[in-house]
């Protein structure tokens, strides 16, 4: 698999990120917070994925341009976490929610937990669907 994050991949569309915060779930590993949705998406990969860093947080535009950078290539580093797990479509937006930055190893680390604690998630909702 290649270590990409593409246009495609990327979570763009208002109405599905309006829907993913209307309808959604979400697992946390401090400071990240992940809202998903299993739904339809325009593009062939298995997920699409958008970060965000709150202006409330950091008010400063290139602090929060560097967070969102981080996020994104911890996320592009380990996205096989997900691929390899996930038979659905599904949309996310990877929020960070401390207040202070954080070094990279550290969201290295997070990012990790945080997928990993998405797919146990997917898993254990599908396992109930299956009981019904």
């Amino acid at each position: 698999m290649k270590h990409t994050l593409g246009k495609l991949e990327r979570l763009k569309s208002r109405k599905l990120i309006g829907r993913l915060y209307a309808e959604g779930n979400s697992v946390k590993a401090f400071p990240l917070r992940m809202m998903y949705l299993q739904t339809a998406h325009t593009s062939n990969f298995p997920a699409q994925v958008g970060v965000s860093v709150a202006k409330r947080n950091f008010k400063k535009a290139p602090d929060r341009n560097r967070l969102k950078r981080l996020m994104r290539e911890t996320y592009r580093l380990q996205k096989e976490i997900v691929y390899d797990n996930l038979q659905d479509p599904y949309v996310f937006m990877i929020s960070y929610i401390g207040r202070e930055e954080h070094p990279y190893d550290e969201l290295l680390i997070k990012m990790n937990k945080l997928l990993n604690l998405f797919i146990l998630e997917t898993k254990k909702k599908k396992d109930e669907k299956l009981e019904i």
